[in-house]
C-alpha cells in the first residue's frame, strides 16, 4: 500500500482515533514505501554505501572473516544482514570472501532480515549463487554463533518526537484535515524525558526511538547468548541532544516528511549514545562508535582502492577514487556516518576498532 492508499488509511485512522504519534506515522510510511522495492540506486530515491562502491561490501565481508576468527573460528557461523536493500552489500561481501578465503564460505550460512516481498525478490536474484534464508525479524534465526550486519538499518526504525512547551515535554503528533497532514502536540506532558534538557527553549524538539532500543537489546542478547557480534553502520550523532532529524528523501533530494506519504524514504538520525547505553545495559561490550571514514581506512580501504585502480584507464581511476572518497571523506559520508559493534565481554577488540596509542 502506497501513495493515496496509505494516505487514506492514515486519514481514516486519525479521523477515528485522533492524531497519531510521529513513530506510528513513520512506521506506516516506511512499510508502505519499502513494499514497492524500487527505492535504491540512481534510479531510486537514495544511494547507500554498497551502491556507491563495491569496496564497502568487500571490506565488510573481510571484516566478517576477522570477526569469525575473534570468535574462535567456529565450524559454522550465521551471517545475518538486517535491511539488506537489493542484496548488494552481501553479494560483494561473499564475492570478496570467496576470492580471499574460500574455505570460510563452507562455514557460513546467509540469513537476511527483510519484510518486503519486492526487495526479497531482488535479493534472491542477486544472491542466486548462495543458499539464503529470509526472516521477518531476528526472532526466527536458527540457533548458533552469528555475525549481524546492519547498514542504514537503525535509521529507518520509527522515532517518537517530543516538543518543549510551557507545560513541559509534550509528544508531537500527526493530524489530518483539509486533505493535509500537519504536526500538533499532545495536551499534557509525556513525562518520559529526563531533566537533562529542562533548560531547552520552548519549541525545541527531542527524538527518542523505543524501536531502536528494542532492536539493540535483542541484538545485544543474541551476541551474548550465542557468542556472536553485531556491526551497525548508520548516520547519526554520538551524544544525545535536542534537535529534529526526521527527514524524507525522494529523487535524491529532501522531501517534506508530511507530503505524499509512502512515496519517499523517511528516516531519522541514529542516537549512538542510546545504542551504546542500551547494549551495555544488556551486558554486551560496545566498540565505537567511530566515524565511517576512519573505520574504513583502518580495515583497508586505501589498499583495496589501489588494487582496483591498477592497470585501469585514467577515467576509471577517477571514478574509483571519487566513489571511495564519498565513503571516507568528511564532505561525503565519512564523518556523519558512524560504525559501532556489539560483542560478548570476553571479545577484547575487533578489526577497525583498535585503540590508537
Amino acid at each position: 500500500m502506497s501513495g493515496p492508499d496509505i494516505t487514506g488509511e492514515l486519514a481514516d485512522q486519525i479521523a477515528k482515533d485522533g492524531p497519531i504519534s510521529v513513530a506510528a506515522y513513520m512506521k506506516a510510511i516506511a512499510e508502505s514505501y519499502y513494499s514497492s522495492g524500487h527505492v535504491f540506486g540512481k534510479d531510486g530515491d537514495f544511494v547507500t554505501a554498497p551502491e556507491v562502491s563495491q569496496i564497502f561490501g568487500e571490506l565488510i565481508g573481510l571484516w566478517c572473516v576477522t570477526a569469525w576468527q575473534a570468535l574462535g573460528q567456529p565450524r559454522h557461523i550465521n551471517i545475518v544482514e538486517c535491511g539488506p536493500g537489493r542484496g548488494t552489500l552481501m553479494a560483494d561481501a561473499m564475492r570478496a570472501i570467496g576470492e580471499v578465503i574460500p574455505a570460510f564460505l563452507n562455514t557460513a550460512s546467509i540469513h537476511l532480515v527483510e519484510q518486503s516481498p519486492a526487495l526479497r525478490s531482488q535479493q534472491r536474484t542477486l544472491l542466486r549463487a548462495y543458499d539464503v534464508e529470509w526472516h521477518d525479524d531476528l526472532s526466527t534465526l536458527p540457533y548458533g554463533q552469528l555475525i549481524i550486519i546492519g547498514n542504514e538499518f537503525l535509521d529507518a526504525l520509527p522515532v517518537h518526537q517530543y516538543e518543549r512547551t510551557a507545560a513541559g515535554w509534550c509528544e508531537r503528533l500527526v493530524s489530518y484535515s483539509s486533505c493535509e497532514f500537519s504536526f500538533t502536540t499532545a495536551p499534557f506532558p509525556a513525562n518520559v524525558i529526563d531533566d537533562t534538557f529542562d533548560d531547552a527553549p520552548v519549541g525545541s524538539i527531542i527524538e527518542h526511538s523505543g524501536a531502536v532500543e528494542d532492536t539493540v537489546k535483542e541484538m545485544a542478547q543474541l551476541c551474548i547468548d550465542r557468542h556472536g557480534v553485531a556491526l551497525m553502520i548508520d548516520y547519526g550523532h554520538t551524544q544525545s541532544d535536542i534537535g529534529e532529524t526526521l527527514q524524507a528523501m525522494k529523487d535524491h533530494s529532501y522531501h517534506p516528511v508530511l507530503k505524499d506519504p509512502g512515496t519517499a524514504d523517511i528516516t531519522a538520525h541514529v542516537d549512538f549514545a542510546l545504542v551504546a547505553q542500551t547494549a551495555r545495559s544488556e551486558g554486551a561490550s560496545v566498540l565505537g562508535p567511530i566515524e565511517q571514514g576512519v573505520w574504513l581506512r583502518r580495515i583497508g580501504a586505501s589498499v583495496r582502492e589501489a588494487q582496483l585502480c591498477a592497470d585501469k584507464t585514467p577515467e576509471t581511476v577517477v571514478t574509483i577514487k571519487e566513489s571511495v572518497g564519498r565513503l571516507i571523506d568528511a564532505e561525503g559520508m565519512g564523518t556523519l556516518f558512524k560504525v559501532i559493534a556489539l560483542a560478548p565481554r570476553e571479545i577484547g577488540s575487533l578489526a577497525g576498532f583498535e585503540v590508537e596509542r
